[in-house]
């Protein structure tokens, strides 16, 4: 069997090592750099960058651990985006590592389809043509950026520029609350930039719970993060100074402008009209749940599909495409995809949030518990923030959950397990969890479900 895979970000590369594991001939081919968005210009990245503010934070706040620290903790901007780099660097070569170990034959160039089975690739000072008996495609996407916000890539930025600026601007404005523009924005509050956020729905994190999402609002308040929520940006002005933006009657003044309100599906000039590959009113490959396209033996995963534009999620589909690629028969399922958001506090969750929960008509038990009530969380001296439950009132069966406090996209899982196979609150919370751990709220949310929780006050 052999099989091409178009683009080297988690999915695609993780596609070509799980069919080569299973006996494929694999050819990938990346035009850019192995890791894709995630790894190049995204999750690594950001997550380097907020370790670099957590730590400036921790040492700024040493005192109160009955620490001394002479002087102000400062930050070296410069330093800090060089390690980012140097992570990022490391696990690029390491991912080219696997895929050579795998036996995997890389084609460095712009893969495009000309039939169901061959893949033309332009690289640099060549052209080949490649053949396959099925095709993966896992190309990714690109940041969105309307007409009216006059991106230049200096002043008027997004998420690819705004990671390799070599110092912190004196003020920005970020145009959308979702995942990048709060994670950005409170690196960069920390890094001393005065920071606005806005953010077109009625909250931050608009697909989150909304109970959770306004306590990140709260703390952002504590952090003097000014947030504009429920109004979007009507006009831009780039000038030799900075950026002006309008918001309803408002005018707001910055060194710069990121615009983070979504990410498209990357497939011009893939050759997708070669070949008949059908796309939804978004311009996204439309699949079926075994990850195949509406042309047979080809399939796509990741970012160019409908459904949530996570890592984790790509990896997932990679599996399923490879699986069923392979004669090994796999469904794709979306009902428990864990989602994260790396700001501190953390927020997390998996299911339905409560409101989606009521909009599809169930009626409801909840519980929570704060990371307050919690010994662990007291000695750490991170309380702020709660784990929240939800669960059918008719049956006790896992709906949802959301978590805010301190590591809360390390401890949703126990709960994605919950949802994902039918288990009740009671089953879950039966489980016994060591102490002192912060995995101690989870315990305690799913026993106030049924109003069991020992320690809820």
């Amino acid at each position: 069997m052999k099989v091409i895979v178009i683009g080297a970000g988690p999915g695609g590369y993780e596609a070509a090592i799980k069919a080569a594991k299973l006996g494929a001939d694999v050819t990938i081919i990346e035009k850019d750099k192995f890791g894709g968005t995630c790894l190049n210009r995204g999750c690594i990245p950001t997550k380097s960058l907020l370790k670099s503010s957590e730590i400036l934070s921790e040492v700024r706040h040493a005192g109160t651990f009955g620490i001394e620290v002479e002087g102000e903790g400062k930050a070296d901007f410069a330093q800090v985006i060089a390690r980012k780099d140097k992570i990022v660097s490391q696990l690029v070569k390491g991912i080219e590592f696997l895929l050579n170990k795998n036996r995997i034959k890389i084609v460095k160039g712009f893969g495009k389809l000309l039939d169901k089975h061959t893949v033309e690739v332009e690289g640099e000072g060549f052209r080949e043509t490649l053949e396959a008996d099925k095709i993966i495609l896992a190309t990714g996407s690109v940041p969105v950026c309307p007409g009216i916000f006059k991106y230049d890539g200096k002043k008027v930025i997004t998420s690819d520029e705004v990671l390799s600026l070599q110092e912190a601007p004196k003020s920005i404005i970020i145009v959308g609350g979702g995942v990048i523009g709060c994670e950005i924005g409170q690196f960069l509050r920390r890094m001393g930039s005065e920071v606005t956020i806005v953010e077109m729905m009625p909250h931050i994190l608009p697909l989150e719970d909304e109970d959770v999402a306004k306590q990140l609002e709260r703390q952002f308040k504590k952090d003097k993060i000014k947030v504009i929520a429920g109004q979007g940006i009507t006009s831009v002005e780039v000038e030799a100074d900075g950026v002006t933006a309008y918001v309803g009657d408002k005018q707001l003044k910055a060194e710069k402008l990121l615009v983070s309100i979504g990410r498209k599906p990357y497939t011009e000039g893939l050759g997708l009209e070669n070949v008949g590959i059908k796309l939804d009113n978004k311009g996204r490959i439309i699949v079926n749940e075994k990850m195949e396209t509406s042309v047979e033996g080809i399939y796509a995963i990741g970012d160019v599909v409908p459904g949530a534009q996570l890592a984790h999620l790509a990896s997932a589909e990679a599996e399923c495409a490879v699986e069923n690629i392979m004669g090994n028969h796999n469904k794709m399922d979306y009902q428990a995809v864990p989602r994260g958001v790396f700001t501190d506090p953390e927020v997390s969750g998996v299911g339905l949030t409560e409101e989606e929960a009521i909009a599809k008509g169930y009626s409801i038990k909840k519980g929570d518990f704060a990371f307050r009530g919690l010994g662990k969380a007291q000695a750490m001296g991170q309380f702020f923030g709660k784990v929240k439950v939800i669960s059918d009132e008719k049956t006790d069966k896992l709906l949802g959950a959301s978590i805010i406090g301190p590591h809360a996209t390390d401890i949703i899982h126990e709960l994605a397990v919950g949802v994902k196979y039918g288990l009740t609150a009671k089953q879950l919370g039966r489980v016994i969890h060591s102490h002192p751990t912060l995995s101690e709220a989870v315990m305690e949310a799913l026993q106030d479900v049924n109003g069991q929780s020992a320690h809820k006050v």
